[in-house]
């Protein structure tokens, strides 16, 4: 008797062995394997548009991998995370109603922010700045833009965020206004990797009852779009009545694939029993002179053109323009005395010269650009 009671194990070794097969099965009721592929589904499609707008903003190849979507809360990942991060606020105001955090280390926004500032991304020592916050928020607002083109395509639906707001934030101080401590939230993690110069982890934060939001109206979609194949479908099985005549259709189930390769075959059939095949002709085309026409052109000369001027231009990197204030002078590729271009409607049509007419400005047109030597500038 001695012996059996060594061996039984007590309430701690048992929580102990059970604890993650319990919280495991919790998320399970929480958050099902169906939802967390469509959540999965939508950050991979989303983040694998952002990754090409970054790779456009850094010039370096960007990598972001299939995501990983867990339940938790803030006040677990404070214990499992115990250095501040860089949170990026991104509220949804058109398609979708909420809002998600994405959450970066510190050190790779300062590599962001450096390589959007024409910096090679490696001296980025010292402690976060106001310019690093701006620079990531004005990218993660190109990236999930770009993302909610992708999203709209796949809800059915326009999709629009507002403007992203950036701030640097401790998990472990659970002071949030955004979560509660103990509220369940849905974690989608990500590995990204930019050139050899970022290979870490960044996270998405959902409001549960958002994800499941997302989760339904996805589903929803592709249910109308199933839909409106098999309308489709059942339209041009109305309009072919041969072959409507000589088939017999029957439903069948997704899980019945021999019926439908039989389906299949005697289609195929029958498209080859009724296929006429003949010797291709070719068109003779003969080389006619374009016509000219000599009517007026009365009827199109109210129509409103804009004529823009452009003194000159010059292109100067983010770093730059931050330091601008007034008083400084921007220096443009025009030389003094060179003619101005002259557009119509974006078209470069003349050139010319500025002159003083009373009070306004105005420009001398000395040359008028050839049609053959016209281009568009921007």
């Amino acid at each position: 008797m001695n012996q059996m009671t060594d061996k039984l194990l007590n309430q701690d070794e048992i929580d102990v062995l059970l604890g993650d097969n319990s919280q495991e099965s919790e998320e399970v009721e929480i958050l099902s394997d169906i939802e967390k592929d469509a959540l999965g589904e939508i950050g991979n499609i989303s983040m694998g548009t952002a990754a090409t707008t970054l790779f456009t903003l850094l010039g370096q190849k960007v990598t972001i991998t299939t995501p990983r979507v867990t339940v938790t809360t803030i006040k677990e990942l404070g214990e499992l995370y115990n250095i501040p991060f860089v949170a990026i606020d991104v509220r949804y105001k058109m398609g979708l109603e909420g809002m998600n955090l994405l959450i970066m280390k510190i050190e790779d926004v300062k590599i962001i922010a450096d390589l959007m500032m024409g910096g090679e991304g490696r001296d980025v020592s010292g402690d976060i700045t106001e310019i690093d916050l701006s620079a990531i928020g004005e990218a993660m607002n190109q990236m999930v833009g770009s993302g909610c083109t992708s999203l709209s395509e796949m809800f059915g639906t326009m999709i629009d965020i507002e403007p992203p707001r950036s701030f640097e934030i401790s998990l472990q101080d659970n002071k949030l206004d955004i979560f509660e401590s103990e509220e369940k939230i849905v974690k989608v993690s990500f590995r990204m990797v930019v050139g050899d110069l970022i290979d870490s982890e960044m996270m998405q934060l959902i409001p549960l009852n958002f994800a499941q939001e997302m989760v339904t109206k996805l589903l929803k979609a592709d249910g109308d779009k199933i839909e409106s194949n098999k309308s489709e479908g059942a339209n041009m099985n109305n309009n072919d009545n041969e072959i409507k005549n000589k088939t017999e259709y029957k439903e069948v189930s997704s899980g019945n694939m021999q019926n439908i390769a039989q389906n299949s075959e005697i289609h195929r059939k029958m498209q080859q029993e009724t296929v006429t095949v003949k010797n291709l002709e070719f068109e003779q085309f003969e080389n006619i002179e374009e016509p000219k026409y000599n009517e007026s052109i009365d009827i199109i000369q109210e129509i409103p053109v804009e004529i823009t001027v452009q003194l000159g231009r010059t292109m100067r990197k983010i770093g730059e323009i931050l330091e601008y204030g007034p008083g400084t002078i921007i220096e443009l590729d025009k030389v003094l005395g060179e003619p101005l271009d002259v557009f119509a409607n974006g078209k470069f049509i003349a050139k010319g010269e500025v002159v003083v007419i009373e009070d306004n400005f105005g420009v001398r047109i000395t040359e008028i650009v050839s049609p053959s030597k016209r281009i568009n500038r921007k």
